[in-house]
């Protein structure tokens, strides 16, 4: 899938994927792709109930690919 932005949070423990996936939603316009990649095992549950709580869809269900978590979130 084609995204317009690519956030790698790799690294960041649960909150930050969530705080820093809907900061980066924000300044997004209505339509554009956000990819998110994380390592943190919370934030699968997490980002996609959030931003979905949040008023953005998810473009793709949720993805573990190895040790990462990949989302795609339609702004």
């Amino acid at each position: 899938m084609q995204a317009d932005f690519t956030l790698d949070l790799r690294g960041e423990s649960c909150p930050y994927p969530v705080i820093y996936t809907l900061d980066a939603l924000k300044d997004m316009q209505k339509g554009q792709i956000l990819h998110v990649v994380t390592d943190c095992p919370g934030s699968f549950r997490n980002v996609p109930e959030e931003a979905v709580s949040a008023g953005y869809k998810l473009a793709k269900d949720p993805e573990k690919a190895g040790q990462e978590y990949l989302f795609y979130i339609e702004a």
